[in-house]
Formats: structure tokens, sequence, C-alpha cells
């Protein structure tokens, strides 16, 4: 039985590796899928998410830019 499975398995001379630019390549590829999987974990729509980040990033820094021009002054009134 031996002869049978050896027969149909390449030798280590004819196993082809890649040269070391291309397996960089492709480990920076894995890499990366890597990390948008573990991004998109439990998030049924990633790009919402994304969405909902990129706009709270813009009104704290629109609450920056008020704080800095002396902020919006709220005023109490009692009568």
């Amino acid at each position: 039985m031996g002869l049978i499975t050896s027969c149909c398995k390449p030798s280590a001379s004819d196993v082809i590796t890649p040269d070391s630019e291309t397996r960089r390549r492709q480990q920076v590829e894995a890499a990366e899928r890597r990390r948008k999987q573990e991004a998109a974990r439990g998030v049924k729509d990633p790009e919402r998410v994304k969405r909902m980040q990129q706009k709270s990033l813009e009104i704290e820094q629109r609450e920056k830019e008020m704080q800095q021009q002396g902020g919006a002054s709220l005023k109490w009134t009692t009568e």
C-alpha cells in the first residue's frame, strides 16, 4: 500500500516554492483578509458601521472647532 501512495505524491525536488517577494505579497494579502474578517465579525453591515464612525468623527471635529471659536453660548433665562 505504501507504494501506491508514494507514487502519487510529488518528490521534494518537484515542489515549486514561490520566491520571497511573491511569498511576502501573499502574506500581506492574507493578513489584510484576516483583518477585514476580524473587523466585520458580528457586524451585518460593515459599511454602515464605517459611515457611523465617520459621522461621529465629523461631529467631534465640529465641536472642537466651535470650542476654539468661542463656542455656542447657551443662555439660561428665568422668568
